[in-house]
């Protein structure tokens, strides 16, 4: 399915009208109406990870399944003793400590507490925007 059948499902199962999930996730009606219905000028421009993201959260949804990508958020994770440093360092709850342990980029984990809370840090700054 395409982010748009994805977002039309979810906005559907949640019995939320279109106006309604627009003004939740700080989008255009009009906006929305093209993702959902895959206008030919918004598949060109593709929604921003932001706009993903609000649409996301206001479906009460992840990203990933607004993308498509199934994640297997119950299979067992091991979290670095570095990243339980950090957590238990700034008090995170354990749901951002597992979100955190799934994270890699290049193909790797941040390695110290510094690095991880870096990552934290620039994941809520980019939720905040």
């Amino acid at each position: 399915m395409t982010i748009g059948q994805n977002i039309r499902r979810f906005r559907e199962e949640a019995g939320v009208s279109l106006s309604e999930l627009a003004e939740r996730a700080g989008v255009s009606k009009g906006y929305l109406s093209a993702l959902e219905n895959e206008d030919a000028e918004i598949k060109k421009m593709r929604p921003s990870g932001q706009s993903v993201y609000k649409l996301a959260e206001a479906l009460g949804v992840t990203v990933g399944d607004l993308l498509g990508e199934h994640t297997h958020l119950d299979e067992p994770v091991d979290v670095p003793g570095s990243l339980r440093e950090f957590a238990e360092q700034e008090g995170l709850p354990e749901s951002d400590v597992m979100m955190l342990a799934r994270i890699e980029f290049r193909g790797e984990q941040p390695k110290t507490v510094d690095a991880w809370g870096f990552l934290y840090r620039a994941i809520k700054y980019s939720a905040s925007q």
